[in-house]
């Protein structure tokens, strides 16, 4: 997110009691045996597993039959006729069972574009569907699509979330989503659609490996090496035969208009290369035209033809075919419909609402409806919910190359400078609800012909940030190829606040560096500085402190060169949480001191008080307790007052920390619960993922094991899934000193030497030290009884936390060195 904004809770280490030994607390009640237990080298087979660390019940934390079995195929094809050969063929897979449960099996239905292989997967799914009582799942690979095709990862997590795994839990890389899946479905049998898939690894990964369970894929390709290494079935579709080519023109235009002649019924398919695609588009049409001789529709469709085979090479009849249906049908269209087909082709992303299209076709709103309903009439779009729409890929490639053939440059520009606006707009007012006032983008008033949605509370704001996750980066990558560099990093920088809760924050990267090219190019500097950094917190969340650090000492420069002084102490703001994180913590004073500062002198109490906090942060962790609290206690205060419930929740997770930290462990839990509470109603996982390791803390402390190592367990895996490897490390090191505290020194040591690892990794001189000084603890315990080890450890600790003179570390390294010194 931008700015401050968003960033001015970032705590750039855990402080507090960490230091304060493993596992001292009385075990409480709660603290049953039927707890979360397991080791972070775990398979992921076994249980609920999120990026590599693995934590399970005695009985299976990942659920057998969440509520709400999947059931998302798509609805069946109207009026499906024929393939009955194939069909068979799909039938005979099913005798390869055991008992009641499918064996697991691949099947790729591949063949030309337009054979409706999409159609037959679809339909005979249906049919299967008794088969398969724990569901369905359906996605669009959108292989051979313009646009962007769907990653496998964010397929996974499209099917992880409808099996009931959290979006916050969903692992940020591919390889953890696809083991977690594979977890999930274990002992399920389901069916799995995987449709238009382009290539075999862009299905692998999607794969189960247990029994129980059949993946249909259609693809353009054979997908041999799916059939070589993974024994895939493979039913390949051509032309239908002549036969059943008519059976489906019938189909669609009986109760229509009268018999027509069985000989123009096989002309008119021939003429479609009796491709079901094809078909359907031209029975649509005699059947919307009931009072028109067939032989006169076959008569424009043979000069279509004839036009099609004297501007075509002749290599590929059928897809010729195919294209002159297309330009057949799009001809009978009515003008205005015409035009909106050929301007759909610019839309950026895969699919639309009507709103959007508002903008695009420049029309009014019940307009675009309207004409959306004739396109889908014509079989020209399918309809995927309410107000939304996708196209088929040839056919979208079919409605761009209208646009550029139709439509003049300019035009093509305005209409994509139209739903650019609309899109950059509609993100602005989703701000309203995601983003702090000062940090929301000031924009000039959209054209007339722009009517951007608004949104009447937080959830309707983030629905469409989600709805739209794939439209908005594909915007911005569309902008700059237009030369719209305005909107493009515009778009970019509210998309930083907008971003859909479900989406990683490398994902705003690619297009940041797009949108930071197009603000150098228009020479917008202030522009060019708000990127920077939105990068420069990017970076943070991904543990890069040096990339962090350069971005935001790029923004700062450019700052003091325009004289903003509001945008300079965003920037010291900014770098100060980055000297916390790097343990610099006399650099973090001085910075947030001096922001803190400069909001004064410019009469901003709301980011005064957020600079006065983070600079409390720099004094908890350098353990100055006691001039942390006044500064929290007035941010708090003023917070609650402006109704900042993020900031709320920052200042409340602080709190927790302090209270903890002078013995008052009930009101710290209160703290935290609270802190996350407003984590969970802002539906942003990073303050959430946060704000639960110090509910944890203050659950170990009062002895509530069971629930302390939930909290963790929620923590590491979304920070897995957002990429964050330092706080994922720290759940895991909550999750040690849990197990410690229980006695279970086995897994502690295996936690705790996950997390130590996982901070040298990433070069954390002081977070490994509290890990190594956690995981001394653990293996002097009389059942691992390893105290050469501990020793080691300890002097390990010592020689890291060298550099470090604050009270906190200080009172670490005499901790440590009494323990050097009498055991």
């Amino acid at each position: 997110m931008s700015a401050e904004g968003h960033e001015e809770h970032e705590q750039a280490g855990r402080s507090t009691h960490d230091e304060d030994g493993a596992g001292q607390g009385p075990r409480g009640p709660g603290a049953t045996d039927n707890l979360l237990a397991g080791s972070s080298r775990d398979t992921v087979q076994a249980g609920t597993v999120s990026g590599g660390v693995h934590f399970h019940r005695t009985e299976a934390t990942a659920p057998r039959h969440p509520a709400g079995t999947p059931r998302q195929l798509p609805r069946d094809v109207r009026g499906f006729v024929n393939r009955t050969a194939e069909i068979s063929h799909l039938n005979a897979i099913l005798t390869d069972a055991v008992g009641d449960a499918v064996v697991v099996d691949v099947c790729v239905i591949a063949g030309t574009a337009g054979a409706g292989k999409t159609a037959l997967a679809l339909h005979w799914a249906h049919g299967a569907k008794p088969r398969f009582p724990d569901g369905q799942l359906y996605v669009n690979l959108r292989g051979y699509d313009p646009g962007e095709p769907v990653s496998a990862h964010e397929a996974l997590g499209r099917f992880l979330t409808a099996l009931g795994v959290p979006p916050g839990q969903v692992p940020a890389d591919t390889d953890s989503a696809a083991a977690l899946f594979r977890s999930v479905l274990a002992d399920r049998s389901m069916l799995i659609v995987l449709d238009n898939a382009a290539s075999v690894a862009h299905v692998r990964a999607l794969l189960p490996g247990h029994p129980g369970c059949l993946v249909l894929v259609t693809s353009r390709s054979r997908l041999s090496g799916l059939a070589i290494r993974d024994g895939a079935h493979r039913l390949t579709l051509g032309a239908l035969p002549e036969q059943e080519a008519v059976a489906l023109i019938r189909a669609v235009t009986a109760g229509y208009r009268p018999e027509d002649d069985a000989a123009e019924l096989r002309e008119l398919a021939g003429l479609c290369a009796r491709l079901p695609l094809a078909l359907r588009i031209a029975a649509e049409r005699a059947a919307s035209n009931p009072y028109l001789e067939l032989g006169e529709l076959i008569e424009h469709l043979r000069d279509e033809s004839a036009l099609w085979s004297a501007l075509s090479s002749g290599d590929e009849p059928e897809s010729e075919a195919v294209r002159t249906v297309f330009a057949w049908s799009y001809r009978a269209l009515p003008p205005d419909a015409a035009r909106l087909f050929r301007l759909l082709g610019i839309h950026p992303g895969p699919e639309f609402g009507a709103r959007a299209v508002s903008a695009l076709a420049a029309v009014s709103l019940r307009r675009a409806r309207q004409l959306l309903d004739v396109l889908a009439g014509a079989h020209l779009l399918e309809q995927t919910a309410p107000d939304r729409f996708e196209f088929h890929d040839l056919l979208r490639a079919y409605a761009t190359d209208q646009a550029r053939t139709h439509e003049t440059p300019d035009g093509r520009t305005e209409a994509l400078c139209r739903v650019t606006e609309w899109y950059l707009h509609t993100a602005r007012n989703a701000q309203e609800w995601r983003a702090a006032p000062p940090d929301r983008l000031a924009l000039t008033p959209p054209g007339p012909s722009v009517d951007p949605q608004t949104f009447t509370d937080h959830d309707q704001a983030v629905d469409w940030c989600e709805s739209e996750r794939a439209n908005l980066p594909a915007a911005v990558r569309a902008a700059e190829l237009a030369g719209l560099d305005r909107q493009a990093w515009q778009l970019a920088a509210a998309l930083w606040t907008t971003q859909a809760p479900s989406a990683a924050v490398a994902e705003w990267l690619a297009v940041g560096e797009v949108a930071l090219r197009a603000a150098r190019r228009c020479g917008d500097r202030a522009g060019e500085a708000r990127l920077l950094e939105c990068r420069g917190f990017a970076h943070r969340r991904l543990n890069d402190a040096q990339a962090s650090e350069d971005a935001h000492r790029a923004a700062l420069a450019i700052r003091r060169d325009l004289g903003d002084r509001q945008g300079e102490a965003t920037s010291l703001n900014a770098l100060g949480l980055v000297a916390v994180f790097r343990r610099r913590l006399h650099a973090a004073e001085e910075f947030l001191a001096r922001a803190a500062q400069a909001r004064r002198e410019l009469g901003d109490a709301h980011w005064e008080a957020v600079a006065r906090a983070n600079l409390a942060e720099a004094l908890l962790e350098a353990g100055r307790i006691d001039e942390a609290a006044a500064p929290l206690d007035e941010a708090l205060e003023l917070h609650r007052q402006a109704g900042n419930q993020r900031s709320v929740g920052n200042v409340l997770r602080m709190r927790s920390a302090l209270l903890l930290e002078r013995g008052d462990t009930h009101g710290a839990l209160e703290a935290a619960e609270e802190a996350v509470e407003i984590g969970l109603a802002l539906r942003d996982h990073a303050p959430e993922g946060f704000w639960l390791l110090y509910l944890g803390d203050a659950q170990l402390a009062l002895g509530q094991a069971d629930q302390a190592l939930t909290s963790y367990h929620r923590s590491a895996t979304i920070h897995r899934r957002l990429g964050d490897r330092s706080r994922e490390a720290l759940a895991w090191q909550g999750a040690g000193r849990v197990h410690h505290h229980l006695g279970r020194h086995t897994e502690a040591a295996d936690f705790l030497s996950r997390a130590a690892a996982t901070h040298r990794e990433l070069d954390d001189r002081w977070r490994e030290a509290i890990a190594l000084d956690h995981l001394a603890h653990t293996t002097a315990s009389p059942d691992q009884n390893h105290p050469e080890d501990a020793q080691q450890h300890r002097r390990e600790a010592l020689r890291l936390i060298a550099p470090y003179n604050d009270p906190r570390a200080n009172n670490l390294r005499q901790r440590i060195t009494t323990h050097l010194t009498t055991e």
